[in-house]
């Protein structure tokens, strides 16, 4: 009994042991990979054609969902368009304003986590990431099983889409919270994860630009440059698969290592 007792206390004092955040910005640059592989895919990913009438055909037919997750300057404006009848994606201002929505929820939700639980703390930043993995993990078995659809209709088409397209969305635009929430947390402003204009402004506007060691604008270097990678890598894993399953498991396999990855970071 003694020994379990020992054990217990032991396992929750390394879960409310507070991390050292040296070396954490390694694990949110792997949430900027993130960022461009999932919203590459879930943007837009054609359908594979197997002759060229097959092709003619399906021009007007895209995969995933025609919104982002992350990255909600582009949500909003197309929000925008919407308002004018100007998005001529059917119904697409209600999938951008579902994804800002979630957004807000999701940035919510994990703040007050955070706030709870300690904003450092092992147990927090393990929970935090564990979630958005499981997040994503749902959303890739609804979708590899079929129970939601990833097909929409054409850009210039006025049909009605699956309104449980919603789903994914909203799980993955909660999701994307975590990681914003989780940069701020561990005091990496400079490392937002899901936002590429002002990582660009601060980056441009830092009067140590041009010195040799700089490590704010390395880091703003790398984490654009990983989400421009992630994006490229997206869009060709969606273009040779036809599906977009194969990258949401490859994103949640990547965010639970970064969930296991903080059982074992060194406490200060």
């Amino acid at each position: 009994m003694d020994h379990e007792k020992g054990t217990f206390g032991a396992l929750s004092t390394s879960f409310q042991a507070e991390l050292e955040p040296q070396y954490a910005d390694l694990l949110l640059f792997a949430c900027c990979l993130i960022s461009g592989l999932m919203d590459s895919t879930i943007y837009s990913g054609r359908k594979i054609s197997n002759s060229f009438s097959d092709y003619i055909a399906d021009l007007g037919t895209f995969e995933a969902y025609n919104t982002f997750v992350s990255m909600q300057t582009g949500n909003t404006i197309f929000v925008g368009l919407g308002a004018s009848s100007q998005n001529l994606r059917p119904y697409g201002w209600a999938r951008s304003l579902t994804s800002i929505g979630s957004f807000i929820l999701g940035s919510f939700l994990f703040a007050q986590l955070h706030r709870w639980l300690g904003a450092r703390r092992r147990g927090s930043l393990m929970l935090s990431f564990l979630l958005q993995a499981c997040l994503i993990l749902l959303t890739a078995a609804l979708v590899q099983g079929g129970a939601i659809s990833s097909t929409l209709d054409g850009k210039l088409s006025k049909k009605v889409p699956p309104w449980d397209q919603e789903v994914p969305i909203v799980l993955l635009s909660i999701q994307s919270a975590g990681q914003i929430v989780a940069s701020r947390a561990l005091g990496f402003n400079e490392i937002p994860t899901v936002v590429i204009t002002s990582l660009l402004c601060d980056l441009m506007s830092d009067p140590k630009l041009f010195l040799l060691r700089n490590e704010k604008r390395d880091r703003r270097i790398i984490a654009f440059v990983l989400t421009l990678v992630g994006a490229i890598i997206g869009g060709w894993v969606t273009k040779t698969t036809g599906a977009i399953s194969p990258v949401l498991w490859l994103t949640a396999g990547i965010k639970g290592l970064l969930a296991l990855a903080w059982a074992f970071w060194k406490a200060k």
